[in-house]
């Protein structure tokens, strides 16, 4: 992994703040969600299996930091969640890293039982 900036293993490397990213599986799949469309704060909670409300209010901070999502007021009632034209930049990635998973995930777990993991 090595770009223009440098390579992947120096700790100023934009490749490891990329990384760090979408290594949160949290935050992939609220940014995947937000792909969709906008959605409120319960929505992304019923949509994502599994995560609590307080940690999808860190992990919508934690990308607000970023600037790959807002959040926007609607005529002071509610408000939702909305990707940046930044945060749209990630769907293909994220697209591309779904269908691998998809396509090699019965390997891994076939690996996985074969070698006692």
């Amino acid at each position: 992994m090595q770009n223009a900036s440098g390579t992947a293993f120096l700790a100023d490397c934009p490749t490891r703040l990329a990384v760090e990213i979408i290594a949160d599986k949290w935050a992939v799949l609220v940014l995947f969600g937000l792909g969709q469309q906008p959605r409120r704060h319960g929505e992304l909670v019923e949509l994502i299996g599994g995560i609590s409300r307080k940690v999808l209010t860190q992990t919508l901070r934690r990308l607000q930091q970023y600037g790959l999502v807002e959040h926007r007021e609607q005529d002071g009632r509610y408000s939702d969640y909305h990707l940046t034209d930044l945060g749209r930049t990630l769907i293909e990635p994220i697209e591309t890293l779904t269908t691998w998973a998809r396509d090699h995930g019965a390997a891994i777990a076939s690996f996985q039982e074969t070698h006692g993991w």
